[in-house]
């Protein structure tokens, strides 16, 4: 990351014999390389500020003067670890955060690499060069549930190529750690490759103990965002990791987390602050990063502290401290006006040396994308007619004395295994004289094959719902009423991708995600949200118990999370480590068979 501005003439700006393009009049500089708060001026040449300090003398007659008397001048905020595909697309995010303060973001690319390959993917990061603010991707490894081609899909090489962009920081989070405590190679030779490229490498280490941590940074892992706890947090700080303690839509952890600074006195210069891919409502309600600071600061994080954990040390961990996360000549002019330092919402945006939000709006202008021009994968490799089979949602169940392995939700994303007894009608398990029981079935787009679930405590009267809103995105669908599913799927189907949702013979919610089947096209952040709360809605009104539903969509289809998974290979046991019921033949393989 470079800046623009010529060094010579940033020198004459900062002696005073070249005039300012912008200049931010008296306000406080909140300095995070020295911890102070400092009344002073701040000279900005092109993209990069060229002076700190008392003078005036760069002022000149074309000169943009912000006074800021009474004001606090920031550096932008950095958000370390998004996920810009919770309805919400690249270019929606940046429309809302930007204007909160948040003039950088760094973004996983799982679902624009799995429908986009490494060519598809490199042609929407140069696309997207257009937008204000500085957007940053990581390179996922491997997915979030491994599946038939995987290897092949996420080849060293082409992952290896997107490394070498300038846009791509580094490695994303291997939700699958123990792939590395186990020493793969196929993911030890990139991660070899990206510490000699001098990149980051991002961690997803969720349940793994302080002994297991261990072989994991051995791997080369350098930050880790899922402690839970103060003592998670501890662990990973101890061991030379980047700690990123989250607040995020499915996991509020901030008030438990940030203990380890309110109640330990640690060094806090490699601790971060994340959102973790909030859901839309989440971010409307809580913010961005500036939500993140305003609850640091509220639970006795001081204010210095807290921003620097958001500003000069996220920048540190990406390694481009020269060039963002503070107020300095020779940094990237990414600048905020706060009025107070308690709810940080700023009042001015700036960013490369542009005005480019005001009062909590945007004033930059957003590039116009064609995601149509990077995807690769077509929705839906088989026709919608053969979703009408209803035996396709249908759990095989013929001996009515054996157990049926039964998929628990105990929170959001965790489940449990239970055994019931179930009647068997026509070779399939009967859920009807069950309350809270679902089937599911998820379906591989390409018709190759279908696994299948019963699911309890996920909804209580919910006939249909289609969705491909799923770590895997394929098409996953749930319900009591092997007719609404099917007319659900159907119509998902019809629509290229998305989430429909059936009472009996009827459409009653219908939410196109024609993006990777996660992401709303609308470059408005308004309609991800509206969308979000239509869903959340209707699934609480046919008993979903839970706060994300976002989120219990996602991971029912990942492999590393405890309990019973619906997954490509069938209905996966992750504790035991073994498919309970192996996927079959899907839509397409018996419609050729036939």
């Amino acid at each position: 990351m470079n800046i623009q501005a010529d060094r010579r003439e940033l020198i004459e700006t900062a002696k005073g014999k070249r005039k300012a393009k912008l200049f931010i009049k008296g306000g406080i500089v909140l300095n995070v390389y020295s911890g102070e708060m400092i009344k002073q001026n701040v000279a900005v040449l092109d993209d990069t500020i060229a002076y700190v300090g008392e003078r005036e003398n760069m002022i000149g007659n074309e000169t943009t003067v912000i006074e800021a008397s009474g004001k606090y001048i920031s550096p932008g905020f950095i958000e370390v670890h998004a996920h810009p595909w919770v309805f919400y697309n690249p270019i929606s995010m940046t429309e809302k955060v930007l204007p909160l303060g948040t003039t950088t973001s760094v973004n996983d690319n799982l679902f624009f690499y799995l429908h986009m390959g490494a060519d598809g993917f490199k042609k929407m990061v140069q696309d997207l060069r257009q937008m204000p603010g500085n957007f940053f991707w990581l390179a996922r490894l491997v997915s979030q549930a491994d599946f038939e081609g995987e290897r092949e899909w996420f080849d060293p090489e082409k992952v290896q190529q997107l490394l070498h962009l300038e846009e791509v920081l580094g490695t994303a989070e291997v939700t699958r750690w123990p792939l590395l405590y186990k020493g793969d190679p196929f993911l030890l030779d990139t991660m070899d490759t990206v510490q000699k490229i001098g990149k980051v490498v991002d961690g997803h280490t969720a349940g793994c103990s302080y002994e297991k941590l261990n072989s994991i940074v051995a791997a080369g892992v350098s930050a880790c965002h899922e402690a839970i706890t103060a003592q998670e947090a501890l662990d990973r700080l101890r061991l030379g990791m980047w700690t990123t303690l989250r607040n995020s839509s499915l996991r509020p952890d901030l008030p438990e987390i940030i203990k380890i600074l309110t109640e330990g006195k640690v060094n806090t210069s490699r601790l971060l602050m994340t959102t973790d891919g909030p859901h839309p409502s989440f971010i409307e309600k809580e913010g961005f990063v500036d939500g993140l600071l305003r609850q640091a600061v509220a639970l006795g994080v001081p204010v210095m502290t807290a921003l620097q954990m958001v500003t000069i040390n996220a920048a540190a961990y990406l390694r481009l401290d020269d060039v963002i996360g503070g107020i300095a000549p020779g940094r990237r002019a990414d600048l905020l006006i706060l009025p107070d330092l308690v709810d940080f919402r700023p009042e001015l945006v700036i960013s490369g040396g542009e005005i480019v939000a005001e009062e909590g709006t945007l004033k930059a202008d957003m590039p116009s994308i064609n995601w149509n021009d990077y995807v690769v994968r077509e929705p839906f490799a088989f026709s919608q007619s053969v979703l009408s089979d209803l035996t396709l949602y249908q759990y095989p169940h013929t001996d009515e004395e054996e157990a049926v392995p039964i998929s628990y939700f105990r929170s959001n994303v965790i489940t449990q295994r239970k055994e019931i007894q179930l009647l068997s009608v026509n070779g399939y398990a009967d859920i009807s004289s069950h309350e809270g029981l679902m089937q599911a079935a998820l379906i591989d787009r390409e018709g190759k094959w279908v696994s299948k679930a019963i699911l309890e405590r996920f909804a209580v009267t919910l006939d249909g719902m289609a969705s491909t809103y799923n770590t895997t995105t394929e098409l996953l669908v749930v319900g009591r009423n092997s007719s609404s599913m099917a007319k659900a799927a159907s119509r998902v189907h019809e629509i290229g991708g998305g989430i429909v949702v059936v009472d009996g013979d009827d459409i009653v919610l219908e939410i196109p995600l024609p993006l990777t089947g996660m992401m709303t096209d609308d470059p408005s952040f308004d309609k991800a949200s509206s969308y979000h709360e239509q869903l959340l809605e209707a699934v609480r009104k046919r008993g979903f118990p839970f706060h994300d539903i976002l989120y219990t969509l996602l991971f029912l289809t990942c492999d590393f999370l405890p309990g019973l998974r619906l997954v490509p290979f069938g209905l996966y046991d992750v504790k035991k480590d073994e498919i309970v019921l192996e996927a079959e033949p899907g839509p397409l393989m018996q419609v050729n068979k036939a």
